[in-house]
């Protein structure tokens, strides 16, 4: 299936790795050219380098306005963004009385405020070319809490609301916005979790922890040509765990 990706420029936060990594990949194998970012410039070369990237830009998400420079640095050096996607790694775990204001700002930056501040930063390019496709990777916290989450459940949940209020005011633009939560995944932070098999299998209906790929190959297609119509939709990638519609 042709997707009409080829020539497009993507930024994809989160992407020496995991998740991010395996989304950038995706995106180049349909012709895309993707642009990097992670706090780390020698994980992101070394990544750049392994998977045909276009290039990156290192950048904290947890320090404020970081988000807006980001994508900045990436227009300036790299050409207009076309498709954005943002996502950050998990935050500590803490119960609600446990939580402190530092943590509450570090987590507000990095979860909130960095996908605010790229997404204001792409809009007006996109809106120029009438094109564009805001893709938010969250998490099934932000549709059904998970204990000991607190900031993630409460600050990811709100991302379900940006996107739908992104996605009626850019329709006529011809951008899209859409958020997909990602599972139980096969990933360093799960790893070292030390999930039995056993275990998993009580936690997810498929008996199985997802793939990057598997999570990286629907981004793809809802930054495509092909899904122009799909917009404002929250979809998990999670092999059946949620409960809820």
């Amino acid at each position: 299936m042709e997707l009409g990706l080829s020539g497009k420029r993507a930024l994809v936060f989160g992407a020496s790795d995991g998740i991010g990594k395996a989304i950038a990949e995706s995106l180049i194998g349909e012709g895309a050219e993707v642009i990097l970012n992670s706090r780390s410039a020698d994980k992101l070369e070394k990544t750049v380098s392994a998977i045909g990237a276009k290039g990156f830009v290192a950048g904290d998400l947890s320090l404020s306005g970081e988000g807006d420079r980001v994508v900045q640095q990436a227009i300036k050096e790299f050409g207009p963004v076309d498709i954005l996607v943002t996502n950050t790694g998990g935050p500590a775990k803490n119960n609600f009385m446990d939580v402190s204001t530092e943590q509450w700002q570090t987590d507000f930056n990095s979860l909130w405020m960095s996908t605010v501040d790229a997404v204001k930063a792409c809009l007006p390019g996109m809106q120029e070319r009438r094109y564009g496709r805001v893709l938010m990777i969250t998490s099934i916290a932000a549709k059904e809490p998970l204990v000991g989450l607190t900031t993630s459940n409460g600050l990811r949940a709100g991302l379900n609301g940006l996107s739908k209020t992104i996605s009626q005011e850019m329709a006529s633009f011809g951008i899209t916005s859409n958020v997909v939560l990602p599972g139980y995944t096969n990933t360093d932070r799960l790893k070292a979790l030390n999930l039995s098999e056993e275990q998993i299998k009580k936690m997810v209906p498929t008996g199985r922890l997802g793939e990057p790929k598997e999570l990286a190959d629907l981004v793809t297609f809802l930054a495509s040509e092909r899904a122009a119509y799909i917009n404002g939709q929250v979809i998990a990638v999670d092999g059946g765990v949620l409960g809820s519609y």
